[in-house]
């Protein structure tokens, strides 16, 4: 048995250890995978309300699935028939109107279907949390250790998979995406690579990654914010060697063209329909002025425009159209801030806490069901931070990638709103965070107990 061996079987891998480390260990995924279709068939998760007309069934994505399902094109985000939208983004809606058309709009068995597809997204991510361990904390003992209980916990951990099994939404397929973005920003940067290892695959991962961007910023845009940060992250080592600055440029570029190529549809069926330039999507007029509302306080409830097809808001949205619609609450939304920039500012400042310690929910099942949640969720976030904290303190490989990730993207949520699944795509690297903090502190202790050890007993005459 070869030391590299020898390291993997020290380490406890599920995997075969005889390959290269950068090998996925796809048995991590498929026992995420089981795991996730097993308790979401045996809970029931796929039983989902039918109160308004179904609506809790992926709400506003929902009923665009079910208009193109049905004919009536990408339209009709809320109840009754209003027209063309660019509400949501394009790719999680035309996954699961192809479900709809398959199995049925609305069907339990349409249930079933898209939430195991969710339980594939969200396994998934556990091959890219373990690569993205083992390239930034070493192929060493330690390191692997770090990368295997982070994908173990990835795939096991109740938390990791609440979105997967009952949420008919694009969190799963988000965080997905977004991990092998993160791991595609590391392979490209040489990060984990062996020293001397060719860049021959160079192009390739370039051309991948900006595809990759153009499928997140059809599934979830919010995210496109990172974009700029982490692609100076990536280039930066090379732009500062004249022999490796122009072909580092060029394949950027590349990169850039295959994200546009896969937006590119997008932006012109909205030029089309509305006549306008909608590059993701045009809510957000319509969202800012619900969170500047000073009545609903930090956390607006419920949907933007009415369920209701006779309320005079709704029939204002149907009869202006989308665009004209958010660009009108746009308005009044500056208006409103402009008037009250304090408390609106406190607002913010609220959000921010929301976002890592815990969004309120209504209290149904009890006090200690809260509690626990959001002692749960405070508690992830708050390793999180600190294993973030402790990777910069150490120069860890990817901790300013990291950085970027944690700091831009929720930025747009203190804006606008907050939920806990808004958090979704940054916890499979909360979760790599936490575990090398823990492991940090656990190697941290066994060292001084060893140099205790190791020191030599002075002898006295006598």
């Amino acid at each position: 048995m070869t030391v590299q061996q020898s390291r993997w079987k020290t380490a406890g891998a599920w995997m075969r250890c005889d390959d290269d480390p950068s090998r996925l260990p796809w048995r991590i995924f498929w026992v995420g995978f089981a795991v996730r279709v097993l308790y979401m068939t045996l809970a029931h998760g796929y039983r989902i309300r039918v109160i308004d007309d179904h609506f809790d069934f992926g709400w506003e994505m929902g009923r665009i699935a079910r208009a193109l399902a049905t004919g009536y094109g990408y339209a009709d985000p809320f109840n009754g028939h209003s027209g063309p939208t660019a509400w949501n983004p394009p790719l999680f809606p035309l996954i699961l109107a192809g479900v709809f058309k398959v199995f049925g709009v609305y069907t339990p068995q349409s249930a079933w279907v898209i939430l195991a597809l969710n339980c594939v997204f969200s396994a998934a991510v556990a091959p890219a949390v373990y690569e993205v361990a083992w390239r930034c904390f070493g192929r060493a003992r330690e390191g692997m250790k770090i990368a295997l209980w982070s994908g173990w916990l990835w795939a096991l951990y109740p938390a990791a998979m609440q979105f997967a099994v009952r949420w008919v939404w694009e969190m799963s397929l988000t965080a997905m995406l977004f991990t092998w973005a993160i791991v595609l920003a590391l392979r490209i940067r040489g990060v984990g690579e062996q020293v001397g290892t060719s860049r021959a695959h160079a192009t390739r991962r370039w051309v991948i990654f900006g595809t990759l961007w153009g499928l997140i910023a059809l599934t979830n845009s919010s995210l496109l914010t990172f974009l700029p940060a982490c692609g100076l992250w990536m280039i930066w080592p090379d732009v500062r060697v004249r022999a490796r600055i122009g072909a580092t440029l060029r394949r950027a570029a590349l990169a850039a063209v295959c994200c546009l190529a896969v937006l590119s549809p997008w932006v012109v069926r909205n030029w089309l329909v509305f006549h306008a330039f909608v590059p993701m999507r045009a809510n957000f007029g319509a969202e800012l002025f619900e969170s500047v509302l000073l009545a609903r306080g930090a956390y607006p409830w419920g949907t933007t425009i009415s369920l209701a097809v006779r309320n005079p808001e709704y029939q204002l949205y149907r009869q202006m159209g989308e665009v004209a619609y958010s660009k009108r609450q746009q308005a009044r939304a500056v208006a409103i801030f402009r008037a009250h920039p304090r408390e609106e500012l406190r607002i913010v400042g609220t959000r921010f806490y929301f976002f890592w310690a815990g969004v309120p929910h209504p209290i149904e099942q009890g006090f200690a069901v809260e509690l626990a949640r959001e002692a749960n969720y405070g508690f992830l976030s708050l390793c999180g931070l600190l294993g973030l904290a402790l990777a910069l303190r150490r120069r860890v490989p990817g901790a300013w990638l990291f950085l970027w990730a944690f700091a831009l993207p929720p930025a747009l949520y203190y804006v606008l709103t907050v939920q806990a699944r808004f958090r979704h795509p940054l916890e499979p690297l909360i979760c790599i965070l936490g575990v090398y903090l823990f492991r940090s502190a656990d190697r941290t202790r066994l060292f001084s107990w060893q140099e205790r050890l190791r020191e030599p007993v002075e002898e006295y005459p006598g």
